[in-house]
């Protein structure tokens, strides 16, 4: 059996987040002291000690997740991933894992994107909602009923859980549709805006810019990207499905019934939080999870 590592993405951050990384371990402060000097800011600051606004802004959340789980992954001995993923953002701290990017060309298009992906949050008034106990073909048939608006499936973390993304109106509007429909919930996120949906479309050009200056390696083993939810270790193709990953869904349920199809046997997320942990029973009842999210002691034990 295959040992994939899985990283996840915005929305798990936490006051406190890194420190016990960067209090015991030499290269851990490198890497912080490193990316505060690309990032112009001490982002380190922001992640210890920083509240919780101050984290949910997108240009922190992203590179402060980045920092957590690619930091964490780093640190640990001799880890040997033979599969990666990641849940949006998350993907570009696969690419480390898997030796596609380096970490300082990481981090720098993490920050494009954060900051293109704010951007574009400011042009339209949007948000992101989630529903819960449907399927996930009655939840697409119900936004695709909205023509007049902007409303799309945009995250498929699990079997009965998909998130929608769109217009603040035409969230609204689906929401009703939704419970109306028998959802056992449907409700709106407290995000800045409609992530992985046609209106992060200013935001691409930008970051697409950078993906093709930026250098990719061939990777030691295959990321299973979102937005196909297959192998993938053509360098080519990797840009190519970030890029699009913007304005497209992520297939997590699909990535991870890949991943099992093609013989993981143990999933190891590294980065704040559960939450794939979480994602992935629901998807695998029989798939092995376990996690390094807090510190180097819980890295060392693993």
């Amino acid at each position: 059996m295959k040992h994939a590592f899985v990283f996840p993405g915005q929305g798990a951050q936490f006051t406190g987040m890194g420190k016990s990384f960067y209090d015991n371990n030499a290269q851990a402060r490198s890497l912080f002291e490193k990316a505060n000097e690309i990032l112009g800011f001490r982002i380190s600051d922001i992640m210890f000690e920083g509240s919780e606004e101050d984290l949910k802004q997108t240009k922190v959340t992203q590179p402060a997740v980045f920092l957590h789980s690619v930091i964490g992954y780093l640190c640990l001995t001799n880890p040997r991933p033979e599969m990666t993923a990641g849940h949006s953002l998350g993907e570009f701290s696969a690419l480390v894992a898997n030796g596609a990017l380096g970490f300082e060309e990481a981090l720098r298009l993490v920050a494009i994107r954060a900051n293109a992906m704010q951007k574009a949050c400011e042009i339209t008034p949007s948000t992101m909602a989630v529903v819960l106990g449907l399927d996930d073909a009655k939840v697409e048939e119900i936004c695709a009923t909205i023509t007049d608006d902007v409303v799309v499936p945009a995250n498929y973390n699990c079997p009965g859980q998909l998130v929608i993304s769109g217009t603040k109106t035409a969230i609204a509007r689906a929401i009703d549709l939704l419970k109306a429909a028998g959802a056992k919930r449907a409700m709106e996120l407290a995000v800045g805006g409609a992530f992985h949906s046609p209106l992060m479309a200013p935001a691409q050009a930008e970051l697409a810019a950078a993906i093709e200056k930026a250098t990719f390696n061939t990777p030691i083993c295959p990321v299973y990207q979102n937005v196909v939810a297959k192998a993938v270790t053509d360098p080519q193709e990797i840009r190519q499905n970030l890029i699009s990953q913007l304005t497209g869904a992520v297939k997590w349920t699909q990535c991870v019934q890949a991943m099992i199809a093609d013989g993981a046997g143990r999933f190891t997320e590294v980065g704040p939080g559960k939450v794939l942990q979480g994602l992935i029973a629901k998807i695998d009842k029989n798939a092995a999870t376990d996690g390094i999210s807090t510190g180097l002691e819980e890295a060392v034990a693993k």
